[in-house]
């Protein structure tokens, strides 16, 4: 849960007891690695224990449509993200371990095959298949925020600025961060995102994976608690992506 107060402060509690660990981890990190990083993050800072409440300085700017990000915006989240990326995970005891989080991807990556595999159309079971078979490759992990989109990046005068949403905060593939900043975004943003960044072939056909995944956890949260309208949306992204792919 989040409340702003004074227009100044974000103040935010668990909604859930398994959240704490989360939240601490980016009361733990976020401030360690803001400095180093060219947008602006949140540094938050434990208020209260029992019942955890954790606060942060409101981090200025609006999200803004995504169609008008540009070249320039592209090369500044690009220079963030690579900052990101390099950060000594060696040094974050907080967060899982490598073999943990793979683990737990293996876990999720499961559901996913027991929610979504059944409800695609016959000519794409196998594909289906082979994306999660794929995804599932363990990659060396990186510090990575976990849920970069459109609504988490704050502009200021038309200028992104600042990064936002760090409850996916994780050791894992970069090429999450990477799916929808090259796949998802305007053109222009993600050229100039790959550029600054430095991005590979393999890293972009990595982020393309996460790219055609993404619409599978809409079909999973539709199922245990948003509803089916959004198992009905999460599905026809799958079945899209999977379709455009096997072009």
């Amino acid at each position: 849960m989040t409340e702003i107060v004074e227009e100044r402060w974000v103040d935010r509690r668990p909604a859930r007891p398994e959240v704490d660990a989360q939240l601490l981890a980016e009361c733990a990190v976020l401030p360690r690695i803001a400095d180093r990083l060219p947008l602006t993050v949140p540094r938050p800072v434990v208020l209260d224990e029992s019942p955890l409440r954790v606060r942060h300085v409101l981090v200025p700017g609006e999200p803004g449509d995504p169609a008008t990000l540009t070249a320039e915006d592209g090369g500044l989240v690009g220079l963030f993200l690579r900052a990101l990326h390099a950060t000594d995970v060696t040094a974050l005891p907080e967060l899982l371990a490598p073999a943990e989080r793979h683990a737990a991807l293996l876990a999720d990556l499961a559901l996913l095959r027991a929610a979504v595999v059944p409800r695609l159309p016959p000519s794409l079971v196998a594909a289906g298949h082979e994306l999660l078979d794929a995804v599932a490759v363990p990659v060396p992990p990186v510090l990575t925020h976990g849920d970069l989109g459109p609504d988490h990046l704050l502009r200021t005068d038309g200028r992104v600025t600042g990064v936002i949403d760090w409850g996916d905060l994780r050791l894992g593939d970069p090429g999450l961060d990477l799916a929808w900043t090259l796949h998802g975004a305007p053109p222009a943003f993600a050229d100039a995102l790959a550029a600054s960044y430095g991005v590979t072939p393999a890293l972009r056909d990595r982020a393309l994976l996460w790219h055609r995944l993404g619409p599978w956890w809409e079909v999973l949260a539709g199922q245990d608690f948003l509803g089916p309208s959004y198992v009905a949306s999460g599905l026809a992204g799958v079945v899209a992506r999977l379709d455009a792919s096997s072009r």
